[in-house]
């Protein structure tokens, strides 16, 4: 069994994987969605918040802190 290598980012996603997630139809739908909720609440490039979604909703949201909003993803990911 060959061994997966590669350059990753900060939160262990394979580089390239992630590339290739990112042109899916579904990958895109969510960086659009992502970058319209950004406009939408005004947060600038280099704001120290993120536009966290509110459950459920694709198009609603409010800023919250990058650790609260990312931290809370990663207790969904543990507990499965």
């Amino acid at each position: 069994m060959k061994k997966k290598s590669g350059p990753r980012y900060a939160n262990g996603n394979r580089k390239a994987q992630q590339k290739a997630y990112n042109k899916t139809k579904k990958g895109t739908k969510l960086i659009v969605r992502a970058a319209r909720l950004r406009k939408k609440l005004g947060l600038k490039v280099g704001d120290s918040r993120d536009a966290a979604h509110y459950k459920g909703s694709t198009s609603k949201g409010r800023p919250q802190s990058r650790a609260k909003n990312r931290a809370s993803r990663k207790l969904k990911i543990r507990r499965k």
